[in-house]
């Protein structure tokens, strides 16, 4: 059940206060370094004070927070099989056998179409864009001098597709809680932002193979460093992509997503021990704290990519998940957001104005905030009545919020990711910014296919949404 309206306020007055809500979590989180769990406590006890001084009671709040949380429960749930997942796919070898064939992709001519396609297949099978950009983004800006290649085309190789994945792996923080705030299908999700996501690929390609011949160089050692220390690990099968196997075939004949992660989860675990023998006591550690290999191998940048996963791994994002929904229920119950969308309801009344207007919210989250977890949560939460007033299915909403959310912060220079790559790569984002074309590709795709009606569904009013 959604939030209820406990009290009506103006719209100037619901203006002011977002804009509050806005610097609260702006200031505490750019300017005194907080991290986002705080900014949001912050915020939550501004509004609860004007709750009180409205005179609505504490309890009325507290249940309306809750039924914001109730919400994106999907994902909270999720996130726990999630955790569990990397850990397999880390352990059975699936995801470290995946890297190691995946290197052999680099190409010297076409270094930059290398870059992309390679962290994409990594971002993928890691599914996280910050992990992929300080292990193997990190790489190939090292490899860059030695391929005489230009260190900002080759971040934004990086960028794109890392980020290409962080949107499109089953594994991503991003792209399950952006399915389960607006209460559809992980997998449903992730095939309808292939309608996007694959055209925006292949232009990025295009688009990087205008730049190919500028890189002379042939040294590969980097590359063969990579591929020795994952050898090492242990873990490189070539039976252990069976797994992931499993996890697209089930994907694709639309089983629901808990059950096709834990299948994936046993088949993972059966080839675990095909190659090693870990204890119980061994497993439960993985699984629990994540995968890591044993000390005594020397696995250099490998073994921090090897590192992963485990269920306390999700805690961090699901306290997020937990304090941001509360938020909006708490935004629904002040009659703020209400008030909000009621200044321009009038003019959303057509998908391609509701869906720019969903865009713009999540890009100007970015912007000002610059956390792209807020950003698809609180666009989500705001714009999933309009979707539903004008009968658009709710995986165009999780569409829209992902391509102008998750893919566009990195491009933010004060943004949480903007801040961690440029450090990590040692590129400015500014210098970065015009080559990560999947990322501006996306959004423009979006409010593009919105306006003209290309891959909009639509639901009849007494159809349900299958949800998570």
């Amino acid at each position: 059940m959604p939030p209820k309206i406990l009290t009506q306020i103006s719209p100037q007055l619901a203006f002011m206060i977002s804009a509050i809500v806005i610097a609260i979590m702006g200031v505490t989180m750019i300017g005194f370094g907080w991290v986002p769990h705080l900014s949001l406590i912050l915020a939550i006890c501004f509004l609860l004070a004007i709750g009180l001084y409205k005179g609505l009671s504490f309890d009325d709040m507290q249940m309306q927070m809750a039924s914001g949380v109730m919400r994106g429960i999907g994902a909270i749930y999720l996130f726990f099989f999630i955790g569990l997942m990397v850990a397999a796919l880390m352990m059975s070898g699936a995801i470290p056998t995946l890297m190691y064939f995946g290197f052999q992709l680099i190409s010297p001519e076409y270094y930059y179409i290398s870059a992309f396609v390679l962290t994409s297949i990594i971002g993928i099978a890691l599914g996280s864009s910050l992990t992929t950009a300080a292990t193997l983004g990190v790489a190939f800006i090292g490899m860059s001098n030695a391929f005489d290649a230009n260190v900002a085309i080759a971040a934004g190789a990086v960028v794109s597709g890392a980020f290409f994945g962080d949107k499109m792996s089953p594994l991503s923080d991003t792209c399950t809680i952006a399915s389960s705030v607006v209460g559809i299908d992980l997998f449903e999700h992730i095939r309808n932002m292939m309608y996007t996501t694959v055209p925006a690929w292949i232009l990025t390609v295009l688009l990087f193979w205008f730049f190919s011949g500028q890189t002379a160089g042939s040294d590969l050692s980097e590359v063969t460093i990579l591929q020795g220390q994952l050898i090492e690990s242990g873990l490189v099968h070539w039976y252990a992509v069976l797994p992931f196997v499993v996890l697209v075939g089930l994907a694709i004949f639309r089983v629901n997503a808990i059950y096709t992660i834990i299948c994936t989860i046993a088949v993972a675990l059966i080839i675990t021990y095909l190659h090693s023998s870990p204890s119980f006591g061994q497993l439960g550690g993985y699984l629990f704290a994540g995968y890591a290999p044993a000390e005594s191998l020397e696995l250099g940048e490998v073994g921090g990519m090897l590192s992963r996963g485990g269920v306390q791994s999700m805690f961090f994002t699901q306290a997020i998940v937990i304090l941001a929904l509360s938020l909006g229920g708490l935004l629904t119950a002040l009659g703020i957001l209400p008030a909000l969308l009621s200044g321009i309801k009038d003019t959303l009344t057509t998908s391609g104005r509701a869906i720019f207007a969903a865009a713009m919210s999540a890009l100007s989250i970015n912007v000002l905030i610059g956390e792209q977890y807020l950003s698809i949560l609180l666009s989500g939460t705001a714009f999933r009545p309009t979707f539903e007033r004008l009968n658009l299915h709710p995986k165009n909403l999780s569409r829209t919020i992902e391509d102008a959310g998750t893919v566009i912060n990195p491009l933010v220079p004060w943004s949480v990711c903007g801040v961690f790559i440029s450090q990590a790569l040692e590129v400015p984002v500014l210098d970065y910014l015009p080559y990560a074309f999947f990322c501006y590709l996306s959004l423009l795709l979006t409010i593009l296919f919105g306006f003209t009606g290309i891959t909009i569904s639509r639901v009849k009013s007494h159809e349900p949404v299958k949800a998570v």
